[in-house]
């Protein structure tokens, strides 16, 4: 497949996932759908089970507080390690029949109330309940509107089945089984953020350089045939082909309608095989972007060797620099896909990630003002409808249950920029969608194209402002994910007002915005057109 076309392909793929999604725990929060009063006012919170086995420990569980009940520890080290029991009757509707006093009760759900089984079970005298969901999913225990007997004083946890059928097997094949319940806080920020923030901002400055760098030899080369050739005016032809493609506000706009459908059959036919797709797609343009940028570098020391082709059969000609990179290449691709669920498979992935994302920025630009207003102007309104507006249509978040890959049993579809939470008592990671980057980074990239062809300072530039709105805007979206507890977050929703806002009132100030807006570019002093009277008027002169 031609490279531009495989880009322009791997950037509609990317806008599909472009928020930042939830981190590990995302349940941690409240409900408007089932409101508090006294006696039902906790805020759902994850709570860890410890399990230890005849004195050995053992698995750990995840499970849910309810609304009601007291509130667990947040401390390891306050949290004390009590005997689990089952309950009998197993349902626990009524007071159980075996001794339990100060023990962790363990029920099943369902036939009776949440609060009927609590109640059931402090009145038998144990310390918490455990309640086993008849479904994989933990569920979240809430009060009902006439309920009145809450004044409970144990905490109850929800179980998903999986946890409950192995907690249940322990408790019959040993002798005891003791269990440690408590609910770890989350560090404010977290050192994974901020590495995140650091790559993000990082790949938009190498791209835009590379970018900016490519556009400037371009116009020195047009320049220099057009000198050569002040007799005749080249056609595009012989202009030679730059390999850049030009977005226009038509194919701005068909670019969020493309990636809006395909978020819906992404989220439609999300599975295991569809993601193993994905993760094809992710690792052919992760190698087309990491040889991309290979070559580009060592070609600066094998210059022979860059310049040497040879004709390949459907690909044609090849240089021997890119045959001898194209296997490693291949190579990494394919490990990253045979271990990607290891722990360490991130680091390939980012590799690859920020590679791609660095070669669509070099072969797709936007011309002009207009079109990056119109194409962030639509990202935004995407991210808007997908993250928040689409929970109106399809009960959820369309653009959240993507990203995490809620129905393919994975940890998420490929497309996105990860680093492990190392400090989160939760784990997971802090993720940031390739949109996310790719987007603003369009613009970003042109405005240090138009720097250098303006040749304006860093300070009297748009680059410089434009990134620092960038990450301000990305920065802010951290913050925001913070105080809403983990809640995903539309990262272009802090960032496109922030990019785009300081590019038009800078351009407007200056007086550029008309140039910026229309021809993209600055006007050059001898038009390509009338070079032959240009030439003629300086020698006159």
């Amino acid at each position: 497949m031609d490279s531009r076309r495989l880009s322009w392909v791997l950037a509609v793929i990317s806008l599909v996932c472009h928020v930042c999604t939830v981190r590990a725990g995302d349940i941690v929060h409240g409900d408007d759908t089932a409101p508090k009063k006294p006696g039902c006012a906790n805020d759902f919170v994850l709570v860890k089970i410890q399990t230890w086995v005849d004195g050995i420990e053992n698995d750990e569980f995840v499970g849910v507080g309810a609304r009601f009940g007291t509130t667990i520890v947040s401390k390891e080290k306050n949290a004390n390690q009590t005997l689990l029991k089952l309950s009998d009757p197993l349902d626990c509707c009524t007071t159980p029949k075996n001794k339990v006093a100060g023990d962790v009760l363990m029920v099943e759900r369902g036939n009776c109330k949440f609060t009927t089984k609590t109640n059931a079970a402090e009145a038998a005298g144990a310390s918490a309940v455990l309640i086993i969901n008849n479904q994989k999913e933990l569920y979240k225990m809430v009060c009902e509107k006439d309920e009145t007997d809450l004044d409970i004083k144990i905490p109850a946890v929800m179980l998903p089945q999986d946890a409950g059928v192995s907690l249940e097997k322990m408790l019959k094949n040993s002798s005891s089984v003791s269990v440690q319940l408590y609910s770890p806080r989350r560090p404010i920020v977290d050192i994974a953020e901020v590495f995140l923030w650091l790559m993000a901002v990082g790949t938009i400055l190498c791209a835009s350089y590379w970018s900016a760098w490519s556009a400037r030899e371009a116009a020195i080369e047009q320049d220099k045939l057009l000198k050569d050739a002040a007799d005749e005016i080249p056609s595009a032809g012989a202009m030679g082909n730059t390999g850049v493609v030009d977005i226009n506000t038509t194919s701005a706009v068909l670019f969020v309608i493309i990636a809006s459908c395909f978020l819906v059959v992404l989220y439609k036919l999300m599975s295991v095989w569809f993601l193993d797709l994905l993760v094809v797609l992710f690792c052919i343009g992760g190698v087309e972007g990491l040889q991309t940028c290979l070559v580009a570098l060592l070609s600066r020391w094998f210059k022979r060797t860059a310049e040497s082709y040879v004709k390949v059969p459907f690909f044609g000609a090849v240089s021997f620099l890119t045959l001898a990179v194209s296997p490693l290449c291949i190579a990494f691709a394919v490990l990253w896909a045979v271990y990607r669920d290891d722990s360490f498979a991130w680091i390939g992935q980012d590799i690859l990630g920020i590679a791609l994302i660095i070669t669509v920025l070099q072969i797709v630009h936007v011309p002009n003002l207009k079109v990056g207003t119109v194409l962030l102007s639509c990202a935004f309104l995407y991210d808007i409808f997908w993250v928040f507006i689409s929970t109106k249509f399809f009960s959820e978040s369309v653009m959240i249950v993507v990203a995490r890959g809620d129905k393919s049993g994975e940890d998420g579809i490929p497309m996105l920029l990860k680093i492990p939470r190392i400090f989160d008592p939760w784990g997971g990671y802090s993720i940031i969608g390739f949109g996310d980057i790719l987007l603003p980074g369009l613009l970003i990239a042109f405005s240090l194209r138009y720097d250098w062809l303006a040749n304006k300072s860093i300070r009297a530039g748009y680059f410089l402002w434009a990134m620092i709105a960038y990450g301000l805007g990305l920065l802010i979206t951290y913050v925001a994910l913070n105080l809403m507890d983990g809640h995903g977050q539309p990262a272009l929703l802090y960032i496109v007002p922030f990019t785009l806002g300081t590019f038009l009132t800078l351009g407007r100030k200056r007086g550029d915005l008309k140039v910026l807006w229309t021809r993209g570019e600055p006007e050059r002093p001898c038009p390509h057109i009338h070079l032959r009277h240009c030439d003629e008027s300086q020698e006159e002169k």
